[in-house]
């Protein structure tokens, strides 16, 4: 089997590599939910008026549409009386689990500010080092508890100095007089959270307990032998538009193009889909290339958050492989999403042990800045438009399947989300986003560069099309690689002038010669550690995009 690149994001990238491989193992889907066919009555979904298919609208013009291409290419809409029995599903969103944080990058000495939909929480490790979650805010006067810090292992509000217990319970307010009693109502609304296999998750529900049936769980990481490279990001688009585009192969050999050795436009062919499952908690279902439909992926939605793409086979030796690609996508806010890659293997060259993390990590970072142009603009014209996908997208047969799936799946529980634009049907946000302004100067620079604590820097003011903010701020390990580059390219910066410095005052030619030869050596170095801090934490652009 062809070496096995981690570094890309997308594991539909593996197909280039294991076209040649050996036989596939035969896979049944199974759902860790059981398919419901009950009918929970009708809802109240907003229905536009039905736009005949030969008049699609298509930006600002009407397209003429040939019927028989039609039923060639594109996926068919379906009859009213199915999409009436489809769209009447219960779901409440509240009444799930969502992946908050990776487990291991969660700070053991401040608190972390993270937004699920509309309803900001505050997560951090009490004393004990035991993970706890708050509504972010104070019950004083409403301040970010998020903006605070922990103090002995409590989490003390920086407006006056309140402080919190694990439990939520407000143990100590400064201004209280001798003998005063601290209010009973001075607690916090806490969240219950969960760590499982590496991942925080909350459970939102403020009125039943939490339901571990409903924690999600992946088996093959209790697999012995299996890796994985997990990464997070924050994204400036819907958490829908991402998880479409996560669960959108085609675009792969286009937007992608050369970012390995796997993804190459000449590639791009029609896929084939097969749904096996469909139920109001998600779909499930196999997909391959045309060219090698023998090959086929298995794809499963689990709502409201989790993503997976897998795949096994037997390799040349017989042996049992297994690649899997998870994609837990939280919604943070309109228009933001934040994402946890998984990205793993039974197995791993030993070749891709040697590159360093921050590398694969930001070539991560390279995937997600090539498709961000035009998903945010798809978030921009979606939020414009005000009409649902039906009425825009035009879907075809042969790439398009999951994406209509997942839109589909929308009709049938949007009216439990705080907003969402179906295939048919929208609901529009309640509220409108709150648009926050960065802070300015030494403040900015220093709040900037940790995500939940302040430290010296002054990459860049918040801002989550900016690589800095939207990754490394995430990270511990490609921090602790932008440090250590920064040092070395600072020290080789000082013997790059010490070495000319001795090669001015050196008498002998023979000397001058050779401090001259370390000084271009030393500038080398530190120009050498200035693209590396340079690859990590900045955007790339599209040469052909470049003025």
């Amino acid at each position: 089997m062809a070496l096995f690149h981690l570094s890309s994001l997308c594991l539909l990238s593996f197909h280039k590599a294991l076209d040649s491989s050996s036989s596939l193992l035969p896979r049944k889907p199974t759902s860790i939910y059981p398919i419901s066919t009950t009918n929970f009555g009708s809802s109240n979904i907003h229905r536009t008026k039905k736009i005949p298919r030969k008049r699609r609208r298509l930006g600002e013009c009407w397209a003429a549409v040939v019927d028989d291409v039609d039923k060639e290419v594109l996926l068919p809409p379906g009859t009213e009386e199915q999409q009436e029995e489809e769209a009447a599903e219960e779901y409440d969103w509240r009444e799930e689990w969502y992946p908050l944080y990776l487990a291991a990058e969660v700070p053991d000495d401040a608190p972390l500010g993270l937004t699920v939909f509309h309803k900001q929480v505050v997560l951090y490790r009490d004393g004990g080092g035991v993970l706890r979650c708050y509504e972010d805010r104070c019950p004083h006067r409403l301040a970010r508890l998020s903006e605070g810090q922990l103090v002995d292992g409590r989490l003390e509000c920086l407006y006056h100095g309140w402080q919190f217990d694990g439990d939520g319970k407000c143990v100590k307010i400064p201004q209280l007089p001798d003998g005063g009693k601290i209010p009973q109502a001075a607690c916090a609304k806490t969240y219950e959270v969960r760590e499982s296999q590496g991942v925080v998750w909350v459970w939102m529900s403020a009125k039943n307990p939490a339901n571990v049936d409903k924690l999600p769980w992946f088996e093959h990481y209790d697999r012995p032998g299996f890796q994985d490279l997990s990464t997070i990001h924050e994204l400036p688009y819907d958490h829908s538009i991402l998880l479409e585009n996560l669960m959108d192969p085609a675009h792969v050999p286009i937007s992608h193009d050369r970012t390995d050795w796997t993804a190459k436009r000449e590639d791009a062919q029609p896929l084939v889909f097969n749904v096996t499952e469909r139920t109001s908690r998600g779909f499930a279902g196999q997909w391959g290339r045309s060219k090698n439909p023998a090959l086929m992926n298995f794809l499963r939605f689990q709502a409201p958050c989790v993503l997976s793409n897998s795949l096994e086979l037997v390799d040349k030796k017989g042996e049992k492989q297994y690649f899997s690609a998870l994609f837990l996508c939280r919604p943070a806010g309109q228009g933001k999403s934040m994402l946890i890659v998984r990205f793993g293997a039974s197995t791993r060259p030993v070749l891709a042990k040697l590159v360093p993390q921050w590398y694969l990590h930001q070539n991560a970072c390279k995937v997600f800045e090539q498709d961000m142009g035009f998903l945010s603009s798809q978030n921009e014209v979606l939020m414009k438009e005000k009409v649902p996908t039906k009425e825009l997208y035009l879907n075809l047969k042969s790439s398009d399947t999951w994406v209509a799936e997942y839109r589909k799946w929308m009709d049938k529980v949007g009216l439990g989300m705080p907003y969402y634009f179906g295939h048919r049907s929208i609901s529009l946000p309640k509220e409108p986003a709150v648009v926050e302004l960065a802070p300015a100067g030494l403040v900015a620079g220093i709040s900037a560069s940790f995500p939940a604590k302040g430290g010296l820097g002054t990459q860049h003011a918040p801002n989550p099309a900016n690589r800095y903010f939207r990754h490394v701020v995430h990270c511990r390990g490609c921090r602790s690689a932008v440090r250590a580059f920064q040092a070395w390219k600072d020290a080789l910066l000082f013997l790059t002038l010490a070495a000319l410095a001795t090669a001015i005052l050196a008498a002998a030619r023979k000397w001058k010669v050779i401090a001259l030869a370390s000084a271009a050596l030393f500038f080398a170095g530190s120009y050498a550690c200035s693209s590396a801090v340079s690859l990590i934490t900045t955007n790339f652009i599209r040469t052909h995009r470049r003025l």
